[in-house]
């Protein structure tokens, strides 16, 4: 029995893929991105970034550091995708009012619209 869970064993190890034995990797935080505008701004900051190391060799140092700037592109990416979920509502409900004829309603959810869709593009 000894020997089935050894072999058993030995087998599990030799399937584990080899960077399972590799260091650990180093987690980092990121710039933050608290609101849309400032989202945007790190989007665009690190997309050239990356596009600067990637346009390189991507020796051991270049993906280190693309490594590092994906923290920072992960975190605005999420505030932009929050931000224009919450978008998509709002447009859905002036198409609505637009459909009942409610001024009130297309004019209030209108100006909310465009003050969060012009953060990104005019």
């Amino acid at each position: 029995m000894r020997k089935q869970t050894l072999a058993l064993l030995t087998c599990a190890a030799l399937t584990l893929p080899v960077s399972s034995f590799a260091e650990e990797v180093e987690h980092y935080e990121g710039k933050e991105s608290a609101t849309l505008k400032e989202a945007v701004a790190n989007f665009s900051e690190y997309n050239k970034k990356l596009e600067e190391v990637l346009s390189g060799e991507l020796d051991a140092e270049a993906m280190d550091e693309i490594h590092q700037l994906t923290y920072t592109l992960e975190n605005a990416l999420g505030k932009i995708n929050e931000e224009f979920d919450g978008l998509a509502v709002t447009l859905e409900e002036i198409h609505l009012a637009s459909e009942s004829a409610d001024t009130e309603g297309v004019a209030s959810n209108g100006k909310a619209y465009l003050e969060t869709s012009r953060t990104v593009i005019e």
